[in-house]
Order: C-alpha cells, then structure tokens, then sequence
C-alpha cells in the first residue's frame, strides 16, 4: 500500500510540474517541440511532420508558413 501512495505522488509531482511550465509559458505552449529541431530524432534532415519546416529554418510550429 505504502508503494502505491508513493507512485500517486510522484504522479502527482509530474502533473504539477508541468502543469506549472505551461502556465509559466507565454500562451501555454512548449518551446522547440518539432523534431526536426531535434538532431537525435532527424539524422536524414527530413521536414516537419506538423508544419513542414527543415531543421535549418528552425522555427515555431505554431507560426504561419
């Protein structure tokens, strides 16, 4: 039982925690989440899945093309 009270604040400590950096983030949103940013997820240099950029222009998602 002891085990599960911890698990649950843990969980707990997670939400939290991101739940206060979206509120901390200007409009709620997560800085550099395309993967095309990420070397480690896009060795070949391929485009964004979401918003179509190559990793060279290095943009935010969220802005009009």
């Amino acid at each position: 039982m002891a085990i599960f009270f911890i698990t649950l604040g843990f969980l707990a400590l997670a939400i939290a925690g991101i739940s206060i950096k979206i509120w901390a983030k200007k409009d709620g949103k997560f800085a550099g989440t395309c993967a095309s940013q990420n070397p480690y997820l896009n060795k070949e240099g391929e485009a964004c899945g979401m918003c179509g950029r190559l990793p060279s222009e290095m943009g935010d998602c969220s802005e009009d093309q």
